[in-house]
């Protein structure tokens, strides 16, 4: 069944971790064994191989690097010069993937239909190239609004304001209050261009506002459902409600801490808690009983997004394994329409509503 996974932080896989995510989650474990620079060494879950194993043609594959204030491990630079720098080379690594053929941008409607068409012929995927949306993870490596069109030039179609903390043009979700002058002058010229708006990470009152402002596409990327793990991180049934009214999909993500109350990232394990990819099936119910219908749910992963094994379900090895949830989601009650849909069409859908 074709899998659209709505969040992927591939190249910083790629440049950060140093993966050449060509090879099988196997045997970059196998090279990784011993280190300990970064979380979630010999750990990874997800790699080309695996994920067509898994029939995820499609996805939403990000640019990540901050300038947020104080010293972090990754992802994290002390200009914007410097974070639109990292960018550009994560850019240039999705170029070169499209060059041996393991990637295809997708940037309109056109696009779209030809690789679902390349994704469900009936023939093995083994040497298909997987199909990617490129997104901005948090603004701040935007050097200022009026780059925003050189950035859509070069494909980028879906961008999400803030990450954590206190943002260039939005405060992270760990943050409380609004958006800043340039933060609403950024969406703005989103909706000017046509950009879908990612409201994961958002705080509150950023999240709120920025619903009030923009006009165009939206999406929750990579988000779980505050009902059931009380963090600010999820999203309240209010602001699900208000997703679901703008006609919004929401990935659900398989980060631990945001699955199941109580994780303590870098303490709390997974056969400490017991969890396992069933409880995935948690937040998309939840989203699909608030909205009435299997319409507004979908996947967003999040796997490898700065960890590994050491913070994901202890049931699950690889990014393979998503090809097993059809059965749980048959088990509880949902139709192959509905499976479907959650497993792709919602996030298909709602790009071809973007792009008509």
């Amino acid at each position: 069944m074709l899998t659209f996974d709505a969040h992927l932080d591939l190249s910083l896989n790629a440049l950060e971790y140093n993966r050449d995510l060509r090879l099988p989650v196997a045997e970059i474990r196998r090279r990784e064994k011993g280190l300990i620079d970064l979380k979630g060494r010999a750990a990874g879950t997800t790699a080309f191989p695996e994920m067509r194993q898994a029939q995820i043609g499609l996805c939403v594959a990000t640019q990540l690097a901050g300038c947020m204030v104080g010293a972090r491990p990754m992802a994290n630079w002390m200009s914007p010069e410097q974070a639109y720098a990292q960018t550009q080379g994560q850019l240039a690594w999705y170029r070169a993937m499209e060059e041996c053929e393991q990637m295809r941008q997708i940037t309109d409607r056109r696009g779209l239909e030809a690789m679902i068409k390349l994704w469900t012929d009936g023939e093995p995927a083994d040497s298909k190239p997987i199909g990617y949306i490129l997104s901005l993870e948090g603004a701040d490596s935007l050097r200022s609004v009026g780059h925003l069109e050189r950035h859509w030039e070069q494909g980028l179609r879906a961008l999400g304001p803030a990450h954590y903390g206190v943002c260039r043009y939005a405060l992270g979700h760990d943050q409380v209050g609004g958006l800043p002058a340039g933060g609403r002058e950024l969406i703005q010229e989103m909706d000017r261009l046509g950009m879908i708006l990612d409201v994961t990470h958002l705080s509150d009152g950023c999240f709120w506002q920025a619903l009030d402002l923009f006009q165009g596409t939206v999406w929750a990327s990579h988000s779980n459902c505050r009902a059931l793990v009380p963090d600010v991180r999820q999203f309240s049934d209010d602001q699900l409600k208000a997703l679901i009214e703008r006609g919004a999909v929401i990935g659900a993500a398989l980060d631990a801490w945001m699955m199941i109350p109580g994780w303590v990232r870098g303490k709390t394990t997974p056969q400490q808690t017991g969890l396992k990819l069933e409880v995935l099936c948690d937040h998309i119910d939840h989203v699909c009983q608030l909205a009435g219908n299997a319409l507004h749910s979908g996947l967003g992963t999040d796997l490898d997004g700065g960890y590994g094994t050491e913070q994901t379900p202890e049931d699950l090895d690889t990014i393979a394994d998503l090809a097993r949830l059809p059965d749980m989601l048959e088990r509880r009650g949902y139709t192959q329409v509905d499976i479907e849909n959650i497993l792709s069409g919602n996030f298909l859908r709602l790009l071809r509503q973007a792009w008509t």
